[in-house]
């Protein structure tokens, strides 16, 4: 296996941090737009007295946003997969360009949405993922696999739903995703400062977006799965929701996410929905960014201070400009994250059961053990299972395809394992309601 990773940011360069300690693959090429990063990845990760052949891993520069160039890259380094760790801006180039160039590509967020032009607070419009399952068929008979959604979330907690349903579940009422951390990032003086622990375009996307949510009883009224998603206001229908690992109630609220577009069609379920926990000062916040136009990707023209012209440039990409680097965050983060399926429905046993099946991560853990914040590294370390199964053949396929629709258990025993990737996971069994 030759992998190419787009993008060394902080996921991209945690992708290969975890990376370096497995001897699954042959090469590693990672590639930025700024390879003077992609550089700085490769030199960290063959410095580490952990890593395994150090040689294997490679910096380049490339585009992104063009997939000829992705695609020229990953035929000149014989590359048979593509992970993107990229923002989703850039999710369809990547993914042209892969297969463009015979490899196999992961990802682990999908194609953008874009909302209903009439009623975007109740139906749907193009959903996350829609213009890559568009492509599923060319796939299927190229022969080839895309493998979607493979992050933590979504990623694991797609997982997650597949190990419920064939393993706890006679009956799945919910699948729902509930993710929460007690993070707290500080600023010099010691106090603590507002800093996003991931991608803060991405964040955008997801929070102010409309939320979709996935309904049996929708599906069958209108006779297809399609009739089953529908769309709610942001921060819809908050909830206090008590988290393990130390973290405790953290306020959820609904929030667009893949995990709603994946699960439907591969797991049965009468209900499926994706809450996050923000926090109201987050909620604050998002929310004065969407009232002033912030939140916006057209760019506007922008008159420079000493009156010498203008320039056009995106209100969200000046956002991201002004906060830090969430990659260089974790000297100043303190806390967990906690991602993670709260189950419910009938047991095996037909009695109604609910449970949390769930992922927690230190911080201080991740940067003594990794050099990399909670929050990236438990992103990154899920796809890099998911290549060791492919590797192995222990998954394998064709298709764009979701993680729910592989066997989770090979892949729960890879990622607990003290001589695998040594995270475990926990099932917190809870009184149903």
């Amino acid at each position: 296996m030759r992998i190419l990773v787009v993008g060394s940011g902080g996921v991209g360069d945690a992708v290969a941090r975890v990376a370096a300690r497995r001897d699954f693959f042959d090469r590693m090429v990672l590639a930025d737009h700024d390879r003077s990063r992609a550089e700085r990845t490769v030199a960290a990760v063959r410095e580490h007295p952990a890593t395994r052949s150090p040689e294997r891993f490679v910096a380049a520069h490339v585009d992104a946003s063009d997939a000829s160039a992705v695609a020229a890259l990953a035929r000149e380094h014989g590359a048979t997969h593509v992970l993107n760790a990229v923002d989703p801006r850039f999710v369809m180039p990547v993914f042209h360009g892969a297969f463009d160039s015979g490899a196999d590509y992961l990802d682990m967020a999908m194609s953008l949405s874009r909302p209903h032009p009439t009623a975007p607070y109740e139906r749907t419009g193009v959903k996350l993922g829609d213009d890559q399952f568009a492509e599923a068929q060319r796939w299927s008979d190229a022969g080839r696999l895309a493998l979607v959604g493979m992050g933590v979330e979504p990623g694991l907690s797609d997982v997650f739903a597949r190990y419920a349903a064939d393993h706890l579940f006679r009956d799945v009422d919910e699948l729902g995703t509930r993710d929460g951390s007690n993070l707290v990032v500080l600023g010099e003086d010691g106090e603590p400062v507002f800093a996003p622990s991931f991608s803060i375009w991405t964040t955008i996307e997801e929070c102010l977006n409309p939320p979709v949510v996935w309904d049996a009883a929708r599906a069958e009224e209108g006779g297809s799965l399609e009739a089953g998603w529908y769309t709610v206001p942001p921060f819809h229908e908050p909830e206090v929701f008590d988290f393990p690992g130390g973290i405790g109630p953290v306020e959820c609220v609904h929030v667009e996410h893949e995990e709603v577009l994946l699960m439907p069609r591969a797991v049965q379920a009468r209900r499926v929905t994706f809450k996050y926990g923000l926090g109201a000062e987050f909620i604050d916040v998002l929310r004065t960014l969407h009232r002033l136009g912030l939140d916006r990707t057209e760019p506007v023209t922008v008159r420079s201070a000493d009156g010498g012209g203008a320039v056009r440039v995106s209100p969200r990409d000046v956002v991201a400009g002004c906060l830090p680097d969430p990659a260089t965050l974790g000297e100043r983060m303190h806390g967990a994250t906690c991602a993670g399926l709260l189950v419910t429905g009938t047991g095996t046993d037909g009695r109604p059961r609910e449970v949390y099946l769930h992922h927690v991560v230190d911080n201080a853990w991740s940067m003594r053990e990794y050099g990399a914040q909670c929050v990236v590294w438990q992103t990154a370390v899920n796809p890099v299972v998911a290549l060791e199964l492919l590797a192995r053949g222990t998954w394998s396929g064709a298709g764009v395809r979701g993680p729910e629709t592989f066997d989770a258990v090979p892949f729960l025993e890879l990622l607990a394992d003290p001589a695998g990737y040594d995270s475990p996971w926990g099932l917190q069994e809870r009184e149903p309601r």
